[in-house]
This record gives C-alpha cells, structure tokens and sequence, in this order.
C-alpha cells in the first residue's frame, strides 16, 4: 500500500508502505530515486567529519535512511512528520530509539537534489525551524555552496553562506570547522 496525493497522513500509516517516504503536515512525500554520486560524496565526507568532532561529546550522527518524527504532542505514534535528513546530529540521547529520533535533532543537513531542493528551501526550512533545530545546513553540491542557519529566538536568524574556497563553521559547535572543499567531488 502507498499514500494517495490528496490524503494526509500520521507515522501508524508510514510504517505500512513501501519504499522511502516522507510527511510533512501529513502529506505525503515520496523520496525516489536515488541520489546521485555526488550528494552521497558530500553525505559520507560531511558524516565523517561530524563523527569524527563528535566522538566522546555525547552527540551521535545518524544518515539517510533514518526516521525523525516530529509532533505537537507526544503521540509520536500518531506525529504528522516524519522526516529522512541526509544528516542528524541528535545530542539528546533520550531522544534515540530503535526506530530513529523522536523530536528535533541539534543539527541538521539536507544535500540538495534536483527533486528535493525545493522542499528542503521551503516546506524542510519551515518544519525544521518550527519545531526548534538548532542549526540547519542546506548544502548544494552543483553550485559547491554550504548555507547555515542559526536558530535565535524561535527562528533561523542567523545565516552565513560558504562557497568552495571557505572554511565552514557551526554557529553552536564553535569548535566545528571543515573546510568545503572536502565535501566536493572534484
């Protein structure tokens, strides 16, 4: 069974299809087709790094398939957002479970693709900032440019834009930099 265009949904109905989805407001999105070379060169070099920084500081890094249920309430059984960053930064333990997070990462990272890029500017941007991430990376691997947005106030104020030749920095894990460069097949 798989969702119909004009129903909305909750994670009960998602764990019942095949193939990879998404919701949003409970509606349906579909995750097909696979990425391409390049969006999984920049997932797996950006994993690394994170991985890499965060090794004994309490915050794991999970990819892409992986379930984050966002909700109003704490009926994550019934949440109308399920959501497959390409990377989570998730520092809450208690927000771990056998079947993904439940509730907003830290950190979050979309690699943009053709099919996707558009939902991850605009209806990814809105839901990741409504329910309080802290930080959200938008990185695109044909224009070699990484975005950041800071979380200040309940909304993504903060932005800083790198390009190819920059260093990036995490505006909550000051620590964090990473060159761009490395997250571009060359």
């Amino acid at each position: 069974m798989n969702p119909q265009s004009s129903k909305l949904y909750t994670y009960a109905d998602y764990v019942q299809w095949d193939g990879r989805w998404e919701l949003i407001d409970g509606k349906a999105y579909n995750t097909s087709p696979s990425p391409t070379w390049e969006h999984q060169f920049t997932v797996m070099e950006l994993s690394f790094a994170f991985r890499s920084h965060f090794q004994n500081k309490n915050c794991y890094v999970a990819i892409a398939p992986f379930d984050v249920r966002l909700s109003d309430s704490d009926d994550y059984m019934h949440a109308k957002h399920v959501v497959q960053p390409d990377i989570s930064v998730i520092c809450n333990r208690n927000n771990l479970t056998p079947n993904g997070c439940l509730g907003a990462p830290t950190l979050i990272v979309e690699v943009l693709s053709p099919s996707t890029a558009l939902k991850d500017r605009n209806e990814k941007f809105k839901l990741y900032e409504q329910f309080h991430v802290q930080e959200y990376w938008i990185v695109d691997p044909v224009y070699k440019t990484v975005e950041v947005f800071g979380l200040e106030d309940g909304f993504f104020k903060k932005r800083e834009a790198f390009g190819e030749n920059d260093t990036i920095t995490s505006f909550i894990f000051t620590n964090f930099s990473l060159e761009a460069k490395r997250l571009f097949f060359q």
